[in-house]
């Protein structure tokens, strides 16, 4: 059977499933502001345990990212953004994510050519970009102050 790509494109949206929009913006804003709610909550702890502030945000954002890898691994992080989607994905939750799965998902191939070579192919370009971009804006942002 010879398709065009329009007529492929037609087919292609008359049978996908239509996502419920509102229903995933909700569920996306709840999960997101209750790990954020979260975070908030363990810097405060952390500061009523002593440390001043900038130490009690750094461990909490710590704290979040061991959470979410051990809820990564236990197979419920799935579950929650499946529900949540962005909600989980966009805070630094997302990034624990992504660089534990690969890792799971790749552990039967050893711990170096299955864990160790794939465990960054997620989060690999993001810290890889993330640190080019910076680059680039830190020597634009030197050049415009000489």
């Amino acid at each position: 059977m010879n398709i065009s790509n329009d007529e492929y494109k037609r087919y292609a949206d008359k049978s996908a499933k239509k996502s419920p929009c509102a229903k995933n913006c909700v569920g996306a804003f709840i999960v997101g502001g209750l790990i954020c709610t979260i975070a908030e909550l363990l810097g405060e702890l952390y500061k009523w345990l002593g440390a001043d502030e900038k130490d009690a945000v750094v461990i909490a954002s710590v704290t979040l990212v061991f959470i979410a890898a051990l809820l990564t691994g236990i197979g419920v992080f799935d579950r929650i953004a499946k529900f949540a989607g962005a909600g989980t994905l966009v805070p630094i939750t997302g990034f624990a994510n992504a660089v534990v799965s690969p890792a799971i998902d790749n552990k039967a191939e050893g711990w170096v050519l299955g864990v160790g070579a794939k465990i960054f192919t997620v989060a690999g370009p993001v810290i890889l970009y993330g640190i080019l971009s910076g680059a680039v804006y830190g020597v634009i942002y030197w050049l415009c102050t000489l």
